[in-house]
C-alpha cells in the first residue's frame, strides 16, 4: 500500500479523513515577524490542534488505513511525545489498545496528556532512537502493529495535509519552512508542495545540535549523528527516515540549522507579539526567518506544536530575558560600612532599574572594611537600559563588573 503514497489522490484522500480529527489551524499574518525580514509571514499554528502538534494527522490517517485485524493486534509507536498522543488519541477513535516507548527524557506534560487518552505509556531510552529499537522489540514479542512516527510514506501523506491547507488559504505562497527531525512532515509538507507548485521553495529546518538530515543530503545518503544535543526535544532524531530519503533529496530546496539559544529567543517573540505558547520544535521556523536572504516573499511558518511542560517554560523564559538584557547582573565592590547599600540601591532606582536579588559576600577580601562584594541582579527594559544602569554605577564609583546570571 505505501508504495501508492504521497500522490495528489492520496493526499486528497488524507485531506477528507483528518478532518474528522483536526481543528482549522487557519494562518496567521504576523506583522511583527513581517517588519523584522522584509517578507509577509504566515504562521501555520498546528500548536493549537487538539492533541496539541500536527502528528495527529498522520496517525490518524495510518490508522484510517489499517485493517480491523491489524487494529485488534493493538498499535504501538515510539516517540518523544507528539506522535504519541496522535497516536493515542487516534486509537481511542477505533477503539484499540495503544503502546507507546517514550524515551526517559520526555516532558512529564506529554507523559500525562498520552495517558489521558487511555494509553500504556512504557519509559525507555535516553533517545528516541532508543525508545524505537524497544518498541520494535516489543512488537515482535507481543504481536502488536507498529506505526512509525516518521518514517512511513502513510503517515507522511497525512502529516502532508498541512501543505494543501495552506495552498488553499494562500495560492500564491513563495516558501514554506517546515522543522525536521526524521523526516515525516517534511516528506510530506514538500511532496504536495512540489506536486501543486514546483517552482515553491521549501526550506526544511533542523536544529543544529541534531542536523542529521543536513548531514545525509551532503553525504547523499541516510546517515546516523553519533550523538543529539538540542533543547528541540520533539526534533532530537539521530537518523532521518530511510524510505523519506528519496522524497527529501527530491523536494527539499535548503535547509537551515538553528541554534538553541535562538529557539529561547523566539519563544520570547511568540508570547509577547502572538500570545501564543509554541515547543522549541516547533519554533525552529520562525527562528530560521532571520536566515532566510529574501525579500517581498510570501513566506509560512509551521509551528509543528505547542506541548511544553511548565519547567521547561519557565527555564526558557529566564534564559530569553537573560540573552535580551532584560536581566543582569552586576558585581560591584564598596566599604562595608552603614548606608553603602543605600547609596548604591539610590543610584539604580534613578535610572529606573528593578533589583531582583542582592548578594552581600564579606569574605571577597582579607580586609572587609576594604572592600565586600555586592551582586545585583536587575531586571532592565533591554540593552539600551542595562548600559545606561552600568554607566550610572561608574560614575558613582563603583567599577561594576558584568557576571553570569543566575536566577
Amino acid at each position: 500500500m505505501e508504495e501508492k503514497m504521497l500522490t495528489l489522490e492520496k493526499f486528497e484522500e488524507a485531506s477528507e479523513v483528518v478532518k474528522r480529527v483536526t481543528l482549522e489551524t487557519k494562518l496567521i499574518y504576523s506583522s511583527y515577524f513581517s517588519e523584522q525580514t522584509g517578507n509577509k509571514v504566515y504562521l501555520k499554528p498546528e500548536n493549537m490542534q487538539f492533541t496539541g502538534a500536527y502528528k495527529v494527522r498522520g496517525a490518524y490517517y495510518k490508522m484510517s488505513t489499517l485493517t480491523d485485524e491489524d487494529r485488534a493486534k493493538g498499535v504501538i509507536t515510539a516517540s518523544a511525545g507528539n506522535h504519541a498522543q496522535g497516536v493515542a488519541y487516534a486509537a481511542k477513535c477505533y477503539g484499540a489498545k495503544a503502546t507507546i516507548v517514550m524515551p526517559t527524557t520526555t516532558p512529564l506534560m506529554k507523559v500525562n496528556r498520552t495517558k489521558s487518552y487511555g494509553a500504556e505509556v512504557v519509559l525507555y531510552g535516553d533517545v528516541y532512537d532508543e525508545a524505537c529499537e524497544y518498541a520494535l522489540k516489543l512488537t515482535e514479542e507481543k504481536g502488536y502493529t507498529f506505526i512509525h512516527p516518521f518514517d512511513d510514506l502513510t503517515v507522511a501523506t497525512g502529516q502532508g495535509t498541512i501543505a494543501m491547507e495552506i495552498f488553499k488559504e494562500l495560492p500564491l505562497v513563495d516558501y514554506i519552512l517546515v522543522p525536521v527531525g526524521g523526516g515525516g512532515l517534511a516528506t510530506g509538507v514538500s511532496t504536495l508542495a512540489k506536486l501543486l507548485n514546483p517552482k515553491i521553495q521549501v526550506i526544511a529546518v533542523e536544529p543544529q545540535g541534531a542536523n542529521c538530515l543536513q548531514e545525509s543530503l551532503k553525504k547523499g545518503e541516510v546517515t546516523t549523528l553519533p550523538t543529539v544535543n538540542t533543547i528541540a526535544d520533539g526534533t532530537a532524531v539521530k537518523t532521518p527516515g530511510s524510505r523519506l530519503f528519496p522524497y527529501l533529496q527530491q523536494n527539499v530546496d535548503d535547509i537551515i540549522t538553528v541554534e538553541d539559544a535562538d529557539l529561547v529567543t523566539a519563544f520570547l517573540d511568540m508570547v509577547e507579539n502572538h500570545k501564543m505558547i509554541v515547543e522549541n520544535s516547533g519554533l525552529l521556523t520562525v527562528a530560521a526567518l532571520k536566515q532566510l536572504n529574501v525579500k517581498d516573499k510570501k513566506v509560512v511558518s509551521v509551528l509543528s506544536g505547542g506541548n511544553m511542560d511548565i519547567i521547561t517554560m519557565s527555564s526558557v523564559v529566564q534564559q530569553g530575558l537573560i540573552f535580551r538584557d532584560r536581566i543582569f547582573t552586576v558585581s560591584v565592590l564598596l566599604p562595608d560600612r552603614p548606608g553603602e547599600l543605600s547609596t548604591v540601591s539610590a543610584v539604580i532606582a534613578r535610572e529606573n532599574g528593578n533589583v531582583i536579588k542582592l548578594e552581600h559576600n564579606q569574605f571577597v577580601s582579607i580586609n572587609r572594611k576594604a572592600a565586600v562584594e555586592l551582586r545585583i541582579t536587575l531586571e532592565a527594559f533591554g540593552t539600551e537600559h542595562k548600559n545606561q544602569i552600568i554607566k550610572a554605577l561608574e560614575d558613582g564609583g563603583y567599577k561594576p563588573k558584568l557576571v553570569r546570571t543566575n536566577i
